[in-house]
């Protein structure tokens, strides 16, 4: 099989996702457009050689439903030839696609392609699309459904992480993410979003706060107790989980992630297309996995999607130099670190999703092109990019810098 290679990437800065947001007046075309054109712009890219455009959707309902990337794709102006599709795997939508893309490469069934995501989380909310997993009372009570928030406090409740340490966590991604930031790191793949007039509505990403401490968050009320204790999700943790004695709420918006709007993109093909695009590989993807975990606590997959990775790659764990793991919640990370003996210190170097915010569907995409840019800033080898799932699942892909 080809390999795939990965030739550059963009992403949007992301903005707070309220109307009072900095993206809240671009709609979701136009986040998916901006970073199509950033990457034919700095490629000067024949868009002709791009056969499909594949990007993460995690609500593909009003403006950002129908087919949005074949949508973006004409609005940007790509060729007539470049078709585009989305998916929906919830949280890891954006590197779910860039693993499509590159599969369609590597089976020798396209050339060039272009994976990614978008989401306006201010224009289109979250849980807009419905859908019978926690809406459907039969299917709820069949599968044990509780929501995020709940699964991510009866982790840290199993494993025994305390409030104060989640805390001292979510800061310092703040910290990290506002010291990336004050050293340009994400300077090269960045790209302002416009409005119609050329005016920049965002620049940067929104909502780091460098001077957070876990003190400041100490104050913070815990976000699902009432959830928890009113409404009995609670109750059904405890009947998947009797080891618990009962689930403590230590999660709440500091130490979680924030919703935001946001868009990326990430240009994948063959050595051969390179060569013909007169552009120059940056990474090699050395293998992608998928899994599904227990649906209850829901979000412990990344080590297990990690590990499968892993085990295809014929790599071990010491063999990763950097780590991108989404900051659902301050748990997630925490888990992952312990679950695959890891030092936190080579994770999220560059602060994660609880300071900059999760556009659930462009998140994953957004990971990849900062792992890049990180182990190339570094002279670094290898990175491991991980998302948790909603209903229990795990999506991670493994890169090599070229």
């Amino acid at each position: 099989m080809p390999d795939a290679y990965i030739y550059d990437h963009v992403r949007t800065p992301r903005g707070r996702g309220k109307p009072d947001g900095g993206l809240h007046e671009a709609t979701p075309v136009h986040l998916a457009t901006t970073v199509l054109d950033a990457i034919r712009t700095r490629s000067n890219l024949d868009t002709a050689l791009v056969s499909d455009v594949v990007m993460g959707v995690v609500m593909p309902v009003g403006e950002q439903g129908q087919c949005l990337p074949r949508i973006a794709v004409l609005n940007a102006g790509y060729a007539q030839e470049t078709a585009g599709v989305q998916i929906n795997r919830f949280c890891a939508s954006g590197l779910e696609a860039c693993n499509l893309a590159a599969a369609k490469v590597m089976a020798g069934q396209a050339d060039m392609t272009l994976g990614g995501g978008v989401e306006s989380m201010s224009r289109i909310p979250i849980l807009s699309d419905g859908g019978a997993w926690s809406s459907d009372p039969a299917v709820s009570f069949a599968t044990n459904f509780v929501p995020q928030g709940i699964s991510a406090d009866l982790i840290a409740t199993k494993w025994g992480y305390s409030r104060e340490a989640l805390d001292a966590l979510a800061a310092e991604s703040h910290r990290r993410a506002a010291h990336a930031w004050s050293e340009g790191r994400f300077d090269r793949s960045v790209v302002s979003v416009r409005d119609a007039v050329g005016d920049v509505l965002l620049e940067r990403d929104e909502t780091i706060r460098g001077n957070c401490t876990a003190d400041d968050l100490s104050k913070l009320r815990p976000s699902f107790a009432d959830m928890g204790a009113k409404v009995g999700f609670d109750q059904i943790a405890l009947l998947r989980y009797p080891e618990v004695e009962r689930v403590e709420h230590v999660h709440h918006a500091g130490n979680s992630s924030g919703m935001v709007d946001g868009a990326a993109a990430v240009l994948i093909g063959t050595r051969d297309a390179g060569y013909a695009a007169n552009i120059r590989p940056r990474a090699r993807i050395r293998a992608f996995a998928e899994i599904g975990s227990e649906p209850t606590i829901m979000l412990t997959a990344p080590s297990f999607a990690a590990q499968k990775a892993l085990k295809r790659a014929g790599m071990d764990v010491r063999d990763i130099d950097l780590f991108e793991v989404n900051e659902a919640f301050a748990a997630i990370s925490m888990r992952f670190c312990e679950a695959m003996d890891v030092d936190p210190a080579r994770v999220n170097v560059n602060g994660g999703a609880i300071a900059m915010g999760h556009p659930l569907g462009a998140t994953g995409a957004m990971l990849l092109g900062t792992a890049l840019d990180e182990l190339e800033r570094t002279d670094r080898t290898t990175a491991l990019v991980t998302l948790c799932v909603g209903a229990g699942m795990g999506v991670a892909t493994i890169i090599e810098r070229i």
